[in-house]
């Protein structure tokens, strides 16, 4: 009997990271189409701090695999299929899927920490957000995984587009000024923009690869880039950005690559030695 064969699409070869972004893509339809008819759901499922600590705890870990919007969903899958390859294939699967999980609970438990230091500094409830502010997204488990690669293979060097950053930004600040009766064209064209830039980065053209604005850095310091500015914007202004989830995850990561490094300290210079430009 001839044993059946499986495309190339099919699920049963896909890496880890793959199924993540299966699962956290059928995870955020699933939300927004039951929320419409189910709004006390967000209750059960988004990290609230004042809720976590009143034993959701659950919630650390189903507001990883949820997300505010396509925007925001296909922002961090974009991401996560580059740094969740790039990790799997240099700590395995097994590992890889622990630590973005542990990753992941870091970044909740220090959004749900800030949260209550929110009223203790100047415009805190803007950088931190507060007890009662919800939270979805898998961007305390990405930066983990950033962190991770910045400790392992520091000078190996990537391109972080900037253009989204800068969009997200804008549209917190001119939406403001929009009407609401135009907020869905607005909105519309905040995500055209955003598909455009991410079209540019990969197009041969030049110029349209300026648009995204890519930002050539080793990756020791885009952890750096990615962090500070937002942080430092989010005092003057609330952004829809989970610092402190982000920070947390960031922390994990860099534990856990020194931890690697020096355990596993032979390997790890072979892996620079590979990665050296």
């Amino acid at each position: 009997m001839k044993r059946p064969t499986h495309g190339h699409f099919s699920p049963l070869r896909w890496s880890l990271t793959g199924w993540i972004i299966a699962v956290t893509v059928a995870a955020s339809v699933l939300f927004w189409s039951v929320a419409e008819f189910l709004p006390a759901l967000a209750s059960y499922l988004a990290l609230t701090p004042e809720l976590f600590v009143s034993g959701y705890f659950w919630t650390a870990v189903t507001s990883m695999f949820l997300h505010a919007g396509v925007l925001h969903l296909f922002v961090n899958m974009f991401s996560l299929f580059f740094l969740g390859k790039l990790v799997e294939q240099i700590v395995g699967r097994r590992r890889y899927l622990v630590f973005y999980l542990a990753a992941g609970i870091v970044g909740a438990l220090f959004f749900v920490g800030g949260a209550y230091l929110s009223g203790s500094v100047i415009n805190g409830d803007r950088l931190f957000g507060t007890p009662l502010t919800p939270a979805v997204g898998a961007s305390g488990a990405l930066f983990g995984l950033l962190g991770l690669l910045a400790v392992l293979i520091p000078r190996q060097r990537v391109y972080l587009i900037i253009g989204p950053l800068v969009l997200i930004v804008l549209q917190v600040i001119l939406g403001r000024f929009i009407p609401e009766s135009l907020q869905g064209i607005f909105a519309l064209l905040v995500s055209f923009l955003f598909i455009f830039m991410i079209i540019g980065m990969f197009s041969s053209n030049s110029v349209m690869k300026k648009i995204a604005l890519p930002m050539d850095l080793p990756l020791w310091l885009a952890p750096v880039v990615a962090i500070v500015p937002l942080s430092v914007i989010s005092f003057f202004v609330e952004l829809p950005i989970g610092n402190t989830a982000h920070f947390g995850g960031l922390i994990a990561g860099l534990v856990y690559g020194t931890f690697l490094r020096r355990r596993y300290a032979r390997k790890v210079a072979l892996l620079n030695r590979m990665f050296k430009r």
